[in-house]
């Protein structure tokens, strides 16, 4: 059996905080992209959502590759942008962290709806976390294609047989969503405390 998905964004999560506490790109950004293969077993359900991931993470690496040194701290890069006034903007690093954030959010609750609804089929445990995450951010046309998209979820069985490995899958789940929620938590507390945490889609 493979080792099971999780595994290296569990690893990430220990490296995210530097030593003084602070939140560093280049880790945050790992533990995001660590997540895509576990997106990749939903399916078509989630392609979407793999698309936003993906770019917005593009967006904040290519910045961070610009000045490593300088944009080695996540908050630097919406500092900067904040300062110049630019961070509104629908390409900004700032508007990519806070859907990346979003769509993170997204992702945890689903797991979170795994762990608390056993009796639930996947398909719900996706509308149900759309509609306490995303939905209230999403204008009607990408509320709709994510409406249709979550009725494509994969058998929950089969997925987590798939995404265990030869390990505990439930335990996995667990321990990413006790561990990751807060960091999520925290890019939320600093994108609101710069006026930047209720944008919607434009």
């Amino acid at each position: 059996m493979e080792d099971p998905v999780f595994t290296p964004a569990l690893e990430g999560i220990k490296h995210v905080k530097s030593e003084n506490g602070e939140m560093l790109t280049k880790h945050f950004l790992q533990v995001c992209k660590h997540i895509l293969p576990v997106i990749d077993k939903f399916g078509a359900a989630m392609t979407l959502v793999k698309s936003d991931i993906g770019g917005n993470i593009a967006r904040l690496e290519s910045k961070y590759l610009s000045s490593p040194e300088k944009f080695n701290l996540l908050y630097s890069m919406v500092q900067i942008e904040v300062e110049a006034k630019t961070a509104k903007g629908s390409s900004s690093c700032t508007n990519g962290l806070l859907w990346l954030t979003r769509a993170m959010d997204f992702l945890v609750e689903l797991f979170r709806n795994l762990l608390d609804h056993p009796d639930w089929s996947m398909s719900q445990a996706c509308t149900d976390s759309y509609g306490k995450t995303l939905k209230k951010f999403h204008g009607w046309l990408a509320s709709s294609s994510f409406t249709v998209a979550m009725k494509l979820a994969p058998d929950r069985k089969k997925f987590m047989d798939v995404i265990g490995g030869s390990g505990d899958a439930m335990a996995d789940i667990e321990k990413f969503c006790t561990t990751f929620s807060p960091l999520l938590e925290e890019n939320h507390k600093f994108l609101a405390s710069v006026g930047m945490d209720e944008l919607k889609a434009s």
